[in-house]
């Protein structure tokens, strides 16, 4: 089912049509930014879209007459002034045996001869309203800061013999805020980023975009960020030392994918054998504008990901690795291209609906698209899966004698 963008005479076909609908579209009231979305808020299948004007909506399907239908409605967070600017939001569910969401809202107040920043973190005690986002709006700690923030993103960490969610800040500082819940006090506070992330310290520029990874299987971890000088850094790390990690490698390949504002935008694949020594571009990824965002996800159900660039050139672009020997150089081939009416900011891939099918959550300077799978074409796709699971093993049972399937004619 791939496809290659179109490079001359002899090339593979141009991209496909984009198989994503759109369900729904929810104006703001004020733009939003790259950092102005948070997605499975309570593992409800809610979005949280903060715009610059201090407003958060909260987005979710509701059963209404026995239909499910897109509901938007605003969320009043205590302690956000009237003429604060939000930078940044996110949430995280507590690492068990606690219980609870937490929200987290960085915003910048105009103070007259100064801007304050701030970061307000909300969550609620009381058993009982613990994912109850209207309570938790209203129980806020409020916390000045010293620098402008900027990304606010959440990992979990080994503390001892027990995992916790801490809150990570980016400033223009430059530095890395780490922030952990007194469970004596009920309530966050900062602590010392280089006692869980030594690789986050000592930093010479300020970080753009974090993002860490637990690897599944091993007491290991990933955190690559990418800083304003252009400066890439990956860090694989062992959490019970907190040093570099190096043997066992757990089993998978790695890649990071690094998006740029001017130039094309790159996978550094295998990066836990190779560093950043294998570098493949995205081919045409600098046409549209600036990359302001990217999603590295499965739309195709075929248990591979793709790769999503979101664009200022109001463009969704859709990458694909093939399969097999068709490109000795394993590149990735533009697989599809949908245009919007504004520039993308920022993207969710979730299960907004219940249905098991996850829907593809699209910030653009003017609102929220959800963007749905067609049913038939899923239920189609499915159901092919399925056969050629069926035929596998046929095919294992009866022996290397047995010819292979024919080939689908709609891949």
């Amino acid at each position: 089912m791939e496809a290659a963008a179109a490079a001359g005479p002899g090339s593979a076909p141009g991209p496909e049509r984009c198989p994503l609908g759109e369900d729904s579209f929810t104006r703001f009231s004020s733009q939003s930014n790259v950092y102005g979305l948070s997605g499975g808020a309570g593992g409800r299948g809610e979005l949280l879209a903060a715009t610059l004007k201090g407003k958060v909506l909260g987005f979710r399907y509701q059963d209404l007459r026995q239909k499910i239908r897109p509901v938007a409605k605003e969320l009043q967070f205590n302690y956000i002034p009237v003429d604060a600017e939000i930078v940044s939001i996110d949430t995280f569910n507590k690492s068990p045996p606690k219980r609870g969401l937490v929200v987290g809202i960085t915003f910048i107040k105009d103070s007259g001869d100064k801007a304050s920043p701030f970061l307000n973190i909300y969550c609620d005690y009381e058993p009982g309203s613990e994912y109850n986002l209207d309570s938790i709006a209203q129980s806020c700690l409020n916390l000045e800061l010293q620098f402008t923030p900027f990304q606010l993103s959440h990992a979990e960490v080994r503390v001892g013999e027990r995992l916790e969610t801490v809150f990570l800040l980016s400033g223009n500082d430059p530095a890395i805020h780490l922030y952990k819940e007194d469970e004596g006090l009920h309530q966050f506070e900062e602590q010392p980023v280089e006692n869980l992330f030594p690789e986050l310290g000592e930093l010479n520029s300020s970080v753009l975009w974090l993002d860490v990874r637990n690897l599944p299987g091993s007491a290991q971890r990933i955190t690559a960020f990418g800083c304003q000088s252009g400066f890439v850094q990956v860090a694989w790390v062992d959490q019970a030392s907190r040093d570099a990690a190096e043997e066992p490698r757990p089993p998978g390949e790695y890649s990071v994918l690094v998006a740029s504002m001017i130039e094309l935008s790159v996978v550094y694949r295998n990066v836990l054998r190779k560093g950043l020594g294998d570098q493949v571009l995205l081919p045409d990824s600098d046409q549209f504008d600036s990359v302001l965002c990217g999603l590295v996800t499965d739309v195709d159900f075929d248990g591979r990901p793709e790769i999503l660039l979101g664009t200022y050139g109001q463009e969704l672009l859709c990458y694909k690795e093939p399969e097999g020997p068709g490109d000795p150089a394993g590149g990735f081939r533009l697989l599809w291209r949908r245009s919007f009416p504004s520039p993308l900011l920022a993207m969710e891939h979730l299960d907004l609906t219940g249905d098991g099918l996850r829907e593809l959550a699209v910030v653009s300077l003017k609102g929220l698209h959800i963007l749905q799978h067609s049913l038939t074409q899923t239920a189609a796709r499915i159901l092919q899966r399925l056969r050629e699971q069926v035929e596998r093993q046929r095919q294992q049972k009866a022996g290397p004698s047995s010819s292979p399937p024919p080939a689908d004619p709609r891949d």
